[in-house]
């Protein structure tokens, strides 16, 4: 690529990234209106490099088609919609005082980080019983979702070795999942993953550090139409 054709179509970019941050800025938009803002900012600035790649017949790399590129990348990417702040609310009512954490993460998913304490005995997959309403109400929200996806990861301390943790992660991530599914979420929603101690949120030196770390992961996305 000469630097004539980089400069063709690194306006729609700049253009894209800018507007992305100045709506996102903006004190009074609410979560649902930067979410969306967010996906559809950074789906366009990637499809302006498409469309100022690809550009039209005969190989011809026009700011053009960077702009349409644009128009079409800002489908790309999750968005939050106002079922998905719904859905936060729900979860942060139904979790109130039990330690788990519900969040937005920057990528407009839905997180859910729940730690051992509530979800898994120590070297165990099974799920608890004080887990179980967490996961119900959960369901309900997921069915009530139906368009979101789900993805669980299954983490641990530093406990043991590899051979025994990483199979450990993916049980409880599947456990977790199997246990949704029983509730009435489609299973081809799902994906799941362990991580073993590979990702450490704490520090493992200590038993509060540990047990932070053995925990479960979900995330819920909603593709942007």
């Amino acid at each position: 690529m000469n630097q004539s054709s980089i400069r063709r179509f690194s306006k729609p970019v700049i253009g894209a990234v800018a507007i992305v941050l100045s709506l996102t800025g903006c004190a009074d938009m609410s979560p649902v209106q930067r979410g969306t803002a967010t996906g559809a900012g950074i789906g366009a600035g990637i499809g302006a490099v498409i469309g100022g790649v690809t550009g039209n017949g005969g190989g011809g790399r026009t700011a053009g088609g960077a702009v349409l590129g644009g128009a079409a990348g800002a489908l790309i990417g999750n968005i939050w919609s106002n079922r998905m702040e719904n859905q936060k609310r729900a979860m942060e009512q139904a979790t109130q005082g039990t330690g788990v954490q519900v969040s937005q993460t920057a990528d407009n998913r839905l997180k859910l980080e729940i730690p051992s304490d509530i979800s898994f005995d120590t070297n165990r997959s099974d799920i608890k019983s004080n887990f179980r309403p967490i996961l119900d109400r959960f369901s309900t929200t997921l069915i009530e979702n139906a368009s979101t996806t789900v993805t669980i990861i299954g983490h641990t301390d530093n406990t043991g070795s590899d051979t025994m943790n990483d199979p450990l992660s993916v049980d409880r991530a599947s456990h977790t999942r199997d246990y949704l599914t029983s509730r009435g979420v489609a299973a081809g929603r799902f994906s799941v993953s362990g991580r073993g101690e590979r990702e450490p949120v704490a520090s493992n030196s200590d038993s509060a550090g540990r047990a932070r770390n053995r925990r479960v992961e979900i995330y819920v996305a909603e593709a942007q139409r």
